[in-house]
């Protein structure tokens, strides 16, 4: 053909997307299928068993398949194929997301065309990707529930439409929904009016190393995976005076980590629980900075990955992660430009060398964030006068509200540990102008 061809853009795009969408149709799938015996259970992948050890973020996947992990969940369907084809390449596994409206984002399950219109876009997820050799399985739905009694029976009949649309498209992958946390009738509901849902998966957080035994409790039958956990969220952390919750230091959440997963995930492997992904993989900015995240926003790794490393027989690094405890302020409520002197308590468990980074931000003031990400806030870097690895004096700024400290401790080999304190300076905060748009 002459190189000289040309095709219109349209045209090309077109050709394009039915190459895409013939190239997964038409590949060979792994078959995924849950054993069970006696009401327990597990998965088998191409014949063979399978325990998750996964984890859901946008972070390196191959430094997860370095630290023992084999699989990586996402929360949609789009845009996904570039994740499925380097995922197949390092020998992990995808559970994809099909996402379902929240009420509390706006979307009602009383409109039928909107959940038609939902229904048809996870029958299409679900044909263009179903033969893909990296698809584990299909999880329909995060949250969806709501975060009260998770009763609404239209949302349960939407999960059921499609997962019985999935076993008929799709026989060689289970289906999961992803539920917060076990209370109201979620249970109930998913074992009563979901038999096209083999698998529960549920988000928990401050209850992940009592979660097997409550759910059990409720009655769950099903195997179940920990879709998502990590440190107790800040809806599980009793707040200040102010209203503020206060963070666990980096070197309280690994050990948190380390509890969920010896608490619910181990004792229940071969009998109800197929696995897990921790939560976050990576650095997300939710109600802090470091509020979840196994890596800082440099990549810097943690000690909670260090724990999940360890716990997964994946290979760890010579030289362990620093260690922190909490920040103590010898005020933490002060008027406007007052100073104020932090005092940190870092040490590194194999005596290399620290390096501290302080770092003063604007609270938002907005801590329970449905799980959406946050844009960064303000920072003051003039107002750290003197620092080092045992403390910092503050000069706080003029404008009355709340703010957060951080102190970063690296060592010289790519560990890090970070503790937070908020802080708050007199005053009315200045009111947002309505009239802006």
């Amino acid at each position: 053909m002459s190189a000289n061809l040309k095709f219109p853009l349209a045209s090309c795009a077109w050709l394009l997307a039915i190459c895409g969408w013939l190239h997964s149709s038409m590949a060979d799938p792994v078959k995924v299928a849950l054993d069970e015996k006696d009401g327990n259970f597990q998965l088998l992948h191409d014949a063979k068993p399978y325990f998750i050890q996964g984890a859901g973020g946008s972070a390196s996947k191959q430094l997860l398949k370095d630290c023992g992990g084999n699989s990586f969940r996402t929360w949609g369907a789009d845009g996904i194929d570039n994740q499925l084809d380097e995922a197949q390449k390092l020998g992990l596994t995808v559970t994809i997301g099909i996402w379902l409206g929240h009420t509390e984002q706006g979307f009602s399950y009383d409109n039928d065309a909107a959940v038609a219109a939902q229904f048809n876009r996870a029958r299409q997820a679900i044909l263009k990707y179903r033969n893909h050799p990296a698809l584990l399985m299909w999880a329909i739905g995060n949250e969806m529930e709501g975060y009260k009694n998770g009763d609404n029976p239209k949302i349960w009949k939407a999960i059921e439409d499609i997962a019985k649309t999935a076993h008929q498209l799709d026989p060689n992958h289970p289906t999961m929904t992803i539920m917060a946390e076990i209370g109201g009738a979620r249970i109930k509901n998913v074992h009563e009016l979901c038999p096209d849902i083999d698998v529960v998966g549920i988000n928990s957080y401050g209850g992940g190393p009592s979660l097997a035994q409550r759910y059990r409790k409720a009655g769950g039958k099903k195997p179940f995976i920990i879709a998502e956990f990590g440190p107790p969220g800040t809806w599980e952390t009793k707040p200040d005076q102010f209203g503020v919750p206060h963070e666990w230091t980096s070197t309280k959440k690994a050990a948190f980590y380390q509890s969920t997963y010896e608490g619910s995930i181990l004792p229940e492997k071969g009998k109800l629980c197929l696995g897990s992904y921790v939560f976050a993989w990576g650095f997300k900015q939710e109600a802090t900075a470091t509020w979840y995240g196994l890596l800082l926003a440099d990549h810097t790794r943690l000690e909670a990955l260090d724990t999940m490393t360890a716990l997964w027989g994946g290979k760890l690094p010579a030289v362990r992660c620093p260690q922190v405890q909490p920040l103590t302020a010898d005020k933490e409520l002060v008027d406007p430009g007052a100073a104020i002197h932090i005092t940190l308590q870092a040490t590194h468990p194999d005596n290399h060398p620290l390096t501290t980074k302080w770092v003063l931000t604007r609270d938002s003031g907005q801590y329970q964030t449905g799980g959406q990400s946050q844009p960064a806030p303000k920072t003051y870097a003039a107002a750290v006068l003197a620092a080092d690895n045992h403390g910092c004096d503050l000069k706080m700024p003029a404008d009355p509200g709340g703010y957060w400290l951080y102190a970063y401790v690296y060592d010289d080999t790519g560990g890090a540990a970070v503790a937070n304190i908020p802080l708050r300076v007199r005053g009315d905060p200045p009111k947002a102008n309505k009239s802006a748009k």
